[in-house]
């Protein structure tokens, strides 16, 4: 089995999450592997950046999830294993990048994203992030 490492944001923008609709039409937070010597933040940040042209601020550490899948190209079981990070955006526009291969992508507000959310790892940390996210706001 391959394993890799990841790194992924949940950013909010008010009361409304990030999200993005894959060629597969899977909706899916934004994430990429851990290349090199990169950092689990700054590849978060990034990849935030790359596939929705959004400029970010990391707030707290989110949690953990991982899944597995059969890689056709590979020819082999791969294991993601995502570090998500609380995030925030000072603006709602969205620039989803198609030549990633996403086909739709926004911010939807907390309950319509939960609807949304093709797994329900995925659903957990947006919801459990955006209790930490509110109590984070109240703090500042």
């Amino acid at each position: 089995m391959l394993f890799r490492n990841c790194a992924g944001g949940i950013v909010f923008y008010g009361n409304k999450v990030l999200l993005l609709k894959n060629e597969k039409s899977e909706w899916v937070l934004p994430k990429g592997i851990i290349k090199g010597d990169n950092v689990p933040n700054k590849v978060a940040v990034d990849k935030v950046k790359d596939e929705c042209g959004i400029d970010t601020k990391i707030l707290s550490t989110a949690g953990q999830t991982n899944y597995e899948f059969y890689s056709i190209s590979r020819k082999t079981p791969v294991c993601n294993e995502i570090v998500w990070y609380v995030m925030e955006s000072n603006d709602a526009k969205c620039n989803i990048n198609k030549e990633l291969g996403f086909v739709d992508g926004g911010f939807y507000k907390i309950k319509d994203a939960l609807e949304l959310i093709t797994y329900s790892q995925d659903k957990s940390i947006v919801n459990l992030s955006y209790k930490k996210y509110k109590n984070l706001k109240r703090e500042i």
